[in-house]
């Protein structure tokens, strides 16, 4: 792999003539007569002072914090002296309100300094975690190679993450372990697509894509909302038809129903899809993603229909993704959706060993604290404790035939009737559909199908998009007290209002 300088990399990135340098002359360490050669050689080598350079740009227009290793300097270490340089910079940073770009490569603590530098990684991390306190943004290329405490530090703490393609990264340097253990480290595991396919970093890109991955995730995450009147977003509730509850519940199981790739698709301006848990795990039935629905920014998780299967059910995993995305949102400041649209979770031995219960416990605890705005829809199958994870909003949507119960009519019948041909008869009995949330308070509007979502794909995502970008403007412009206030009693009341047409 051809490794481009850190000079080569900031011409490739940011807008030309747009970079100013924030560094100062490096900070003196004690060092012994060898140490201060390699130092100097290393000067004359790469033309730099450090390992590491820091300063401001424009990114695609977007005036943005950048910190770059160069590899060249003593394999891009991280001493007292780099440490110092990147602290300053993160905290000048924070200061400026800037976003934060940092493009790493380096194997890790300058063995040269020992345990001082070692430490350095615990100055820096407190300084990222202060930017991201601020509701900043922080996001990642990590380049090759990326490994010892840089990738267990400041290298791993992204909002999004993105890696060079083919690029080593990894925790312990290979040549550390073969010397350790007297054996190859296993082919395949330290590089950006291992680390993709286990959910650790969000895309896999080259350099030159790099300046539009960082303007869109910008643009999704700073650019300002317009400032707009909640009480002239009032929504206008259609009549709905009497349609029996059986009926959505076979309507939502058609192949053919879109789901919340197609609603992004159709209805959303920009979206920068994410990867994983961050923890080691992917699950195909969780859709992460940022996301602006007209000029409303929002973390989006969405069940996805077409990622879940009797192979693969919504399983723990997906669910730790989701509590990634809740954090997104809160570290972020952004509103948060989430698309409910799940058959039921996992029940199998291990999703029961994966802590399935406790994720959903822990998802229900995470939206009713966040402090941001929050969104549910509930755009098809609401089953059992995977769609209860995802649904305690301040404000809760349904598609007409979207429909919310503690099992699919054919459990319910199984319990009671001990066989599934009672299922028409629980689903009417139990009140899922939209109508029936909707009298009960659960749901505050139902979005009309014409008559049927698969019908008219098209035309009822873009009618779903335009619903988001109304609610997301009148919560966007409500006060966060009493919205967190009428969100805690919204639930506290579900089951002892009277119905609606009483």
């Amino acid at each position: 792999m051809t490794r481009m300088t850190a000079p080569e990399l900031l011409d490739l990135v940011v807008d030309a003539g747009t970079w100013e340098s924030w560094d100062t002359p490096p900070i003196q360490v004690a060092a012994d007569t060898e140490y201060a050669d390699e130092l100097l050689r290393a000067q004359e080598k790469t033309g730099l002072d450090e390992a590491v350079l820091t300063g401001v740009a424009t990114i695609r227009g977007r005036r943005t914090a950048i910190l770059v290793c160069e590899f060249g300097f003593l394999g891009g270490s991280i001493g007292v002296a780099a440490g110092e340089r990147l602290v300053a910079a993160i905290r000048r940073a924070t200061r400026e309100r800037l976003p934060l770009l940092a493009l790493p490569t380096s194997g890790g603590t300058r063995m040269q300094e020992g345990t001082t530098a070692f430490l350095q990684m615990v100055k820096i991390t407190a300084a990222v975690i202060k930017h991201k306190e601020a509701h900043l943004p922080y996001l990642v290329y990590l380049r090759s190679p990326t490994t010892g405490g840089v990738f267990a530090s400041w290298g791993s703490l992204g909002h999004v993450t993105i890696a060079e393609p083919g690029a080593l990264v990894g925790f312990l340097g290979p040549r550390v372990f073969e010397a350790l253990y007297e054996s190859p480290f296993p082919a395949g595991v330290q590089t950006a697509e291992n680390l993709h396919a286990h959910g650790l970093i969000d895309a896999v890109r080259p350099p030159d894509q790099l300046a539009e991955i960082v303007d869109r995730a910008l643009r999704i995450i700073t650019s300002s909302r317009a400032c707009r009147s909640p009480l002239a977003e009032t929504p206008v509730h259609a009549s709905l038809p009497d349609v029996p509850a059986w009926d959505s519940v076979v309507a939502s199981r058609r192949e053919d129903r879109p789901g919340v790739r197609e609603v992004m698709f159709h209805s959303a301006s920009d979206v920068l899809p994410l990867n994983g848990t961050g923890q080691g795990e992917v699950d195909p039935g969780l859709i992460l993603a940022l996301v602006r629905f007209g000029d409303m920014p929002c973390v989006l998780l969405g069940q996805d229909r077409r990622g879940q299967t009797t192979r693969s059910p919504l399983g723990p995993g997906a669910l730790r993704e989701a509590r990634r995305g809740m954090r997104l949102a809160a570290e972020l400041n952004l509103p948060l959706v989430t698309v409910i649209d799940t058959a039921g979770a996992a029940l199998s031995k291990e999703a029961e060993e994966g802590g399935l219960a406790g994720e959903i416990a822990r998802c229900i605890a995470d939206m009713v604290s966040l402090d941001v705005p929050t969104i549910s829809l509930l755009l098809g199958q609401g089953t059992g404790g995977g769609a209860l994870a995802l649904i305690p909003a301040d404000r809760v949507l349904a598609a007409q035939h979207g429909w919310l119960s503690p099992l699919p009519p054919e459990g319910a019948s199984a319990i009671l009737h001990h066989d599934i041909a009672h299922a028409p008869d629980m689903a009417a009995r139990q009140g899922i559909r939209s109508s029936d949330l909707l009298a009960s308070g659960i749901v505050d509007e139902v979005i009309p199908e014409f008559p049927d979502a698969a019908d008219e794909s098209t035309a009822f995502c873009t009618r779903v998009g335009a619903v988001l970008h109304r609610e997301l403007s009148v919560l966007d412009a409500a006060d966060t007290t009493q919205r967190l206030s009428d969100r805690a009693e919204r639930f506290d009341r579900i089951g002892l209002l009277q119905p609606a047409h009483a």
